[in-house]
C-alpha cells in the first residue's frame, strides 16, 4: 500500500515544485515506484518532468470533476519509476466548480484509493494557497513535508499553514501526520541562512529532516529541460541532497513500519 505525501507550503518560491518532482525522482532512483500528481494550476511539476502542456491530455482537472479515474490519467516520465497525473492551467476553475458538490473535500482521497497499492510512494505537489484543491491533497495525504526556505520571513505563514494541517486532521483526516519540515535553499556562507536553519531546529526539533537543500543553480536550471535534477545533473550538489532525502525518508518509513 502506498505511503501518500503531501508537499505543502501557501507560501511561493520555498522550494515545493522542486522538492516535490526531485523527491520522487530521487525515490524512483532508489528504486520505489512512485506516483506525482500535480495538483498546482501552474503544472510546473508536470513540464518539469517533460510533460508537454501544449499537448491535449487529461489530469488531476478530469480526476477531481470525476469525468476520469486514476487508472485513465497516469502517464510515464523520463524519469525511472515515476509515473504523474499532469495539471493543466484548466485546474483554476476547479474549486469554483467543486464548491457545490458536497464530498469537496474527498475527492482526491477517493481517486488515489483505487490505485494507492500499485505505488510505494504517492507525492502530491500543491499550490502555493490553501484553497479547495490543497485541502483536497492534505485530505488524502497520510503525511506532508513542509519545505522552509532559509531567508528573510521563512516562518511568516507557517502558523496558518499548521493551523490548517490541525483543522483538515480534525475534521477530514485524523491519520495526518507531519512527514518533516524541510530546510531548503540553505548557504552555508550567509548568516541568515544560518539563524534560520538554528531557528527552525530549535522551534520544530525531530520534526525538521536532517537533510538541508542546499542553493544550487542546476537545481533552478533543471525544470526548464522538462528534467530531475538526476537526468540533467546527477552529480551535483541539488542531486546529492535530494538524494539523501530520498534515503532518510525510507529509512524513516521503513523503522515506522517495523515498530507498527
Amino acid at each position: 500500500m502506498g505511503k501518500i505525501i503531501a508537499i505543502a507550503n501557501q507560501k511561493g518560491g520555498v522550494g515545493k515544485t522542486t522538492t516535490a518532482v526531485n523527491l520522487a525522482a530521487a525515490l524512483g532512483v532508489l528504486e520505489k515506484k512512485v506516483l506525482l500528481v500535480d495538483a498546482d494550476p501552474q503544472a510546473n511539476a508536470s513540464s518539469g518532468l517533460g510533460i508537454d502542456l501544449a499537448e491535449q491530455f487529461a489530469g488531476t482537472y478530469e480526476l477531481l470533476e470525476g469525468l476520469k479515474s486514476a487508472a485513465e490519467v497516469i502517464r510515464p516520465t523520463n524519469s525511472p519509476n515515476v509515473d504523474i497525473i499532469p495539471s493543466h492551467i484548466d485546474l483554476v476553475g476547479v474549486e469554483i466548480e467543486m464548491v457545490d458538490n458536497e464530498n469537496r473535500e474527498y475527492l482526491l482521497k477517493q481517486a488515489l484509493d483505487t490505485i494507492k497499492d500499485r505505488y510505494d510512494y504517492i507525492i502530491i505537489d500543491t499550490a502555493p494557497s490553501l484553497g479547495l484543491i490543497t485541502l483536497n491533497a492534505l485530505t488524502a495525504a497520510d503525511s506532508v513535508i513542509i519545505p522552509i526556505q532559509c531567508e528573510y520571513f521563512a516562518l511568516e505563514g507557517l502558523g496558518k499553514l499548521l493551523n490548517t494541517i490541525k483543522s483538515v486532521q480534525q475534521l477530514h483526516n485524523p491519520e495526518l501526520d507531519i512527514e518533516g519540515m524541510l530546510l531548503t535553499m540553505y548557504d552555508s556562507r550567509l548568516k541568515l541562512s544560518n539563524q534560520v536553519m538554528a531557528e527552525v531546529r530549535r522551534h520544530f526539533e525531530d520534526m525538521v529532516f536532517e537533510t538541508v537543500i542546499q542553493r544550487n543553480v542546476r537545481l533552478s536550471e533543471a525544470p526548464s529541460h522538462g528534467e530531475s535534477i538526476f537526468a540533467y545533473d546527477a552529480d551535483s550538489r541539488g542531486a546529492n541532497n535530494y538524494l539523501n532525502l530520498a534515503a532518510e525518508l525510507i529509512r524513516k518509513n521503513e523503522t515506522e513500519n517495523s515498530e507498527s
